[in-house]
């Protein structure tokens, strides 16, 4: 009986080490799903022969820029086109439409024509009544920093895809990947007031836009048929453009140069404000222009500060005054009030009668939120970010009152 019974204590005590020796020759299979992107190599011919359709209402998944004009919001769903929103009460803005562009990040409109790029084209749409909108123009190949080979009329596009990827767990320890294969819900492609970081801007019956190196001029005398002008070379690092008085301001990674309009088609160079590597949007009202500088994904050499330059004279901006900030991004001026996006850090409003103490003249803080660009619209302070677009009453700039939430949606797994 005790032989017995120490048999089975015995087997009590080795069974869970056989079955872990066991086991340790087995292999363990699991699954992840995201979403990524790769690169794919298109024709010309090929994206031209894609519909621009005009669809129903469509959530918002990844919205860049965004523009007011009249009762409508414009927004650009990141390489898929743009949303048209009723906008006539605020407080219950209403999807209308979407307009399928593929390639399209920005647009401006003027006299009821919107502009929009799409791809190495632009295109030139009617918006008079916005449920019917339909395109009236392309003008073809003003935009070239997509091809890898102009002359046989290719670029470089990007799709999005849900990738899952089969894992086994082998004796290592270790996961190797045994299949991977394409979700069936892949993407067809990868991908008037704007905010601070638009790159299309309006002024004198033209549009000017930029690129990461380069200002691109546009003839709209005929709203509805704009003819391409030339290009002007700025150096790299562009990021935004901002109008002020027939004059571009224009913000780069590295400085602000400043253009004098007075001819539309031809503007001359006055001068570069010169700052260290940071990304950089900027505003003008009076005799100041207002930068903010940030770290980031490519600006790691950035501060954080909002910078007040003295622009009286332009062939010589200087800084005047530096306040710290914690990653602010767009920023928006309405009368003696300015609007500043800081990123994940919120969005916060600032008295800005005296330029020089702007920085210790917060109004408001509201930290809930995720702020990147923002509009001082004629019905509402219109602030776009990483989770949607909010739309706030700013009669008072120290009591915002939000209006509306416009939600994305979230690519399903």
């Amino acid at each position: 009986m005790k032989s017995f019974l120490r048999l089975s204590l015995l087997v009590l005590f080795l069974s869970p080490l056989l079955l872990i020796v066991s086991s340790c020759n087995d292999e363990v299979l699991r699954t992840r799903t995201y979403q990524t992107r790769y690169p794919v190599i298109m024709k010309t011919a090929e994206f031209r022969a894609q519909a621009i359709s005009l669809q129903s209402p469509s959530e918002m998944s990844v919205p860049g820029r965004i523009y007011v004009y009249g009762d409508y919001l414009f927004i650009n769903e990141v390489n898929k086109g743009i949303h048209i929103v009723d906008n006539t009460n605020p407080s219950s803005p209403k999807f209308l439409n979407f307009i399928s562009i593929p390639g399209n990040n920005d647009l401006a409109v003027s006299d009821n024509i919107m502009y929009a790029d799409n791809y190495v084209d632009l295109l030139a749409f009617d918006i008079t009544n916005p449920v019917t909108t339909h395109i009236v123009k392309r003008v073809e190949d003003v935009f070239p920093g997509h091809y890898t080979n102009r002359a046989a009329g290719l670029f470089l596009t990007y799709r999005d895809t849900i990738i899952t990827e089969v894992m086994r767990d082998d004796q290592s320890g270790r996961g190797r990947m045994i299949d991977g294969f394409f979700n069936s819900a892949e993407s067809k492609q990868s991908y008037g007031q704007g905010g601070s970081m638009a790159r299309f801007t309006l002024m004198n019956r033209h549009l000017y836009t930029v690129d990461r190196s380069n200002l691109r001029l546009f003839n709209i005398d005929n709203s509805a048929n704009p003819k391409f002008i030339s290009t002007i070379g700025l150096g790299w690092g562009i990021e935004t453009i901002f109008p002020y008085q027939n004059k571009l301001f224009i913000g780069s990674n590295t400085g602000m140069h400043i253009y004098d309009a007075a001819n539309p088609a031809a503007p001359v160079k006055l001068s570069t404000y010169s700052h260290f590597t940071s990304c950089d949007p900027v505003v003008v009202s009076g005799d100041y222009a207002y930068v903010t500088l940030r770290s980031g994904t490519r600006c790691t050499m950035g501060s954080n500060v909002l910078e007040v330059l003295d622009i009286r004279d332009l062939k010589m901006p200087k800084l005047v005054k530096s306040f710290p900030m914690q990653n602010p991004h767009g920023l928006g001026l309405s009368g003696s009030n300015l609007f500043i996006c800081e990123g994940a850090f919120g969005l916060k409003s600032f008295n800005a009668a005296n330029v020089l103490n702007i920085g210790n003249e917060q109004l408001q803080h509201i930290k809930n939120i995720k702020a990147t660009d923002v509009i001082t619209g004629p019905r509402s302070l219109i602030v776009t970010g990483a989770d949607g677009i909010y739309q706030y009453d700013y009669t008072n700039a120290g009591d915002l009152r939000q209006l509306s939430h416009l939600k994305i949606s979230k690519p399903a797994l």
